[in-house]
Protein backbone atom coordinates (compact mmCIF):
# COMPACT_ATOMS: atom_id res chain seq x y z
CA UNK A 1 0.00 0.00 0.00
CA UNK A 2 1.43 3.37 -1.55
CA UNK A 3 0.54 7.24 -1.81
CA UNK A 4 -1.04 7.50 -5.14
CA UNK A 5 -0.16 11.05 -6.12
CA UNK A 6 0.61 14.46 -4.62
CA UNK A 7 3.54 15.03 -2.21
CA UNK A 8 3.80 11.93 -0.80
CA UNK A 9 3.54 9.78 -3.97
CA UNK A 10 5.33 6.31 -3.98
CA UNK A 11 5.37 6.73 0.38
CA UNK A 12 4.50 3.26 1.29
CA UNK A 13 2.32 3.26 4.05
CA UNK A 14 2.08 0.41 7.08
CA UNK A 15 -0.43 -2.01 6.47
CA UNK A 16 -2.66 -3.58 9.24
CA UNK A 17 -2.08 -7.62 10.22
CA UNK A 18 -4.83 -9.73 10.00
CA UNK A 19 -7.94 -9.36 7.67
CA UNK A 20 -10.34 -8.32 10.14
CA UNK A 21 -10.16 -5.04 8.52
CA UNK A 22 -10.34 -4.54 4.39
CA UNK A 23 -8.08 -1.28 3.46
CA UNK A 24 -9.30 0.82 0.40
CA UNK A 25 -7.27 -0.83 -2.59
CA UNK A 26 -4.78 1.42 -4.25
CA UNK A 27 -6.93 1.35 -7.95
CA UNK A 28 -10.40 2.37 -6.03
CA UNK A 29 -8.09 5.27 -4.12
CA UNK A 30 -6.43 6.83 -7.24
CA UNK A 31 -10.34 6.50 -8.64
CA UNK A 32 -11.65 8.19 -5.90
CA UNK A 33 -9.15 10.62 -6.05
CA UNK A 34 -9.15 11.35 -9.87
CA UNK A 35 -12.91 11.83 -9.10
CA UNK A 36 -12.61 14.41 -6.65
CA UNK A 37 -10.01 16.60 -8.04
CA UNK A 38 -9.54 20.18 -7.11
CA UNK A 39 -11.80 19.25 -4.61
CA UNK A 40 -8.87 18.20 -2.00
CA UNK A 41 -6.73 20.96 -2.03
CA UNK A 42 -7.29 23.68 0.95
CA UNK A 43 -10.28 20.93 2.52
CA UNK A 44 -10.28 19.90 5.81
CA UNK A 45 -10.96 16.04 5.76
CA UNK A 46 -13.03 13.54 8.24
CA UNK A 47 -11.60 9.98 7.41
CA UNK A 48 -13.94 7.71 9.31
CA UNK A 49 -13.35 3.68 9.69
CA UNK A 50 -10.18 4.93 9.03
CA UNK A 51 -8.26 1.80 9.23
CA UNK A 52 -4.76 2.64 8.14
CA UNK A 53 -5.65 6.38 7.32
CA UNK A 54 -4.72 5.79 3.61
CA UNK A 55 -7.49 7.98 2.38
CA UNK A 56 -6.94 10.98 5.24
CA UNK A 57 -3.04 10.88 4.38
CA UNK A 58 -3.98 10.95 0.49
CA UNK A 59 -5.73 13.67 0.81
CA UNK A 60 -2.99 15.72 2.76
CA UNK A 61 -0.22 14.85 0.16
CA UNK A 62 -2.73 16.12 -2.40
CA UNK A 63 -3.26 19.21 -0.61
CA UNK A 64 -6.02 19.07 2.20
CA UNK A 65 -4.91 21.52 5.15
CA UNK A 66 -6.01 19.05 7.69
CA UNK A 67 -7.42 15.50 8.71
CA UNK A 68 -9.12 13.85 11.21
CA UNK A 69 -9.16 10.31 11.76
CA UNK A 70 -11.60 8.23 13.99
CA UNK A 71 -11.78 4.22 14.42
CA UNK A 72 -12.22 1.77 16.90
CA UNK A 73 -9.79 -1.12 16.86
CA UNK A 74 -6.76 -0.01 19.00
CA UNK A 75 -4.12 -1.58 16.10
CA UNK A 76 -6.06 0.80 13.83
CA UNK A 77 -5.18 4.24 15.52
CA UNK A 78 -1.16 2.65 16.22
CA UNK A 79 -1.36 1.99 12.70
CA UNK A 80 -2.25 5.40 11.69
CA UNK A 81 0.02 7.13 14.40
CA UNK A 82 2.88 5.32 12.53
CA UNK A 83 1.67 6.51 8.92
CA UNK A 84 0.96 9.99 10.26
CA UNK A 85 4.76 9.77 11.54
CA UNK A 86 6.47 8.45 8.62
CA UNK A 87 4.64 10.91 6.55
CA UNK A 88 5.62 13.53 8.88
CA UNK A 89 2.02 14.81 9.30
CA UNK A 90 1.68 14.84 12.90
CA UNK A 91 0.95 18.70 12.60
CA UNK A 92 -2.20 18.23 10.52
CA UNK A 93 -3.54 15.30 11.55
CA UNK A 94 -5.93 14.46 14.47
CA UNK A 95 -6.76 10.84 15.92
CA UNK A 96 -9.44 9.87 17.86
CA UNK A 97 -10.34 6.14 18.79
CA UNK A 98 -14.05 6.26 18.97
CA UNK A 99 -16.93 4.05 18.44
CA UNK A 100 -18.74 5.87 15.15
CA UNK A 101 -21.84 4.84 15.61
CA UNK A 102 -22.53 5.96 19.30
CA UNK A 103 -22.24 9.42 18.02
CA UNK A 104 -20.10 11.84 16.39
CA UNK A 105 -21.12 14.81 18.96
CA UNK A 106 -17.60 15.28 20.16
CA UNK A 107 -16.30 16.21 16.78
CA UNK A 108 -18.96 20.00 17.58
CA UNK A 109 -16.88 20.63 20.34
CA UNK A 110 -13.29 20.52 18.37
CA UNK A 111 -14.75 23.36 16.10
CA UNK A 112 -13.98 21.94 12.75
CA UNK A 113 -15.91 21.87 9.59
CA UNK A 114 -15.44 19.45 7.26
CA UNK A 115 -15.54 19.62 3.03
CA UNK A 116 -14.73 15.89 2.88
CA UNK A 117 -15.83 13.16 4.70
CA UNK A 118 -14.24 9.51 3.54
CA UNK A 119 -16.25 6.28 5.18
CA UNK A 120 -14.71 2.84 4.86
CA UNK A 121 -17.00 1.02 7.34
CA UNK A 122 -17.31 -2.83 7.57
CA UNK A 123 -19.08 -4.54 4.93
CA UNK A 124 -22.66 -5.59 4.98
CA UNK A 125 -22.72 -3.62 8.52
CA UNK A 126 -25.39 -1.50 7.48
CA UNK A 127 -22.93 1.47 8.90
CA UNK A 128 -23.79 3.52 6.04
CA UNK A 129 -27.30 5.04 6.40
CA UNK A 130 -26.59 5.35 9.94
CA UNK A 131 -23.33 7.21 10.24
CA UNK A 132 -24.76 9.63 7.38
CA UNK A 133 -27.73 10.65 10.12
CA UNK A 134 -25.22 11.08 12.88
CA UNK A 135 -22.91 13.25 10.26
CA UNK A 136 -25.74 15.34 9.93
CA UNK A 137 -26.40 15.33 13.93
CA UNK A 138 -23.17 16.76 14.70
CA UNK A 139 -23.61 19.75 12.87
CA UNK A 140 -19.70 19.80 11.46
CA UNK A 141 -20.60 18.92 7.65
CA UNK A 142 -20.56 22.57 5.11
CA UNK A 143 -22.97 22.63 2.53
CA UNK A 144 -21.94 20.47 -0.18
CA UNK A 145 -19.66 18.78 1.89
CA UNK A 146 -18.72 15.26 0.21
CA UNK A 147 -18.98 11.93 1.42
CA UNK A 148 -16.85 8.96 -0.12
CA UNK A 149 -18.64 5.69 0.86
CA UNK A 150 -17.01 2.72 0.72
CA UNK A 151 -19.16 0.02 0.47
CA UNK A 152 -20.02 -3.77 -0.92
CA UNK A 153 -21.46 -3.99 -4.09
CA UNK A 154 -24.62 -5.82 -2.68
CA UNK A 155 -24.89 -3.31 -0.03
CA UNK A 156 -28.50 -0.98 -1.86
CA UNK A 157 -28.25 2.13 -0.67
CA UNK A 158 -30.91 5.01 -1.27
CA UNK A 159 -30.11 8.32 -3.47
CA UNK A 160 -31.48 10.52 -0.21
CA UNK A 161 -30.12 9.82 3.08
CA UNK A 162 -31.20 12.84 5.40
CA UNK A 163 -29.22 15.92 4.16
CA UNK A 164 -27.07 13.68 1.70
CA UNK A 165 -28.06 13.68 -1.94
CA UNK A 166 -25.94 10.73 -4.06
CA UNK A 167 -24.10 12.99 -6.51
CA UNK A 168 -22.45 9.46 -8.00
CA UNK A 169 -21.45 6.17 -7.74
CA UNK A 170 -18.78 4.39 -9.12
CA UNK A 171 -18.31 0.11 -9.22
CA UNK A 172 -14.96 -1.60 -8.52
CA UNK A 173 -15.42 -4.68 -8.65
CA UNK A 174 -17.46 -6.65 -5.44
CA UNK A 175 -16.37 -2.62 -3.99
CA UNK A 176 -18.55 0.32 -4.80
CA UNK A 177 -18.19 3.82 -3.71
CA UNK A 178 -21.28 6.41 -3.56
CA UNK A 179 -20.38 9.86 -3.26
CA UNK A 180 -23.11 12.24 -1.48
CA UNK A 181 -23.17 15.64 -0.99
CA UNK A 182 -24.84 17.59 1.92
CA UNK A 183 -27.74 19.35 0.84
CA UNK A 184 -29.51 22.28 2.86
Amino acid sequence: MRIIGGALRGKKLMPLRGTSIRPTADLVRESIFNILADRVEGAVVLDLFAGTGSLGIEALSRGAVSATFIDNARQAIETISKNIGACQLVDKSHIFKKDILRGLGFLKKTGQMFDLVFMDPPYKKDCILQTLGLLEQCACVLLNTCVIAEHSAGENLPDEVARFRRSDKRKYGNTLVSFYDFML
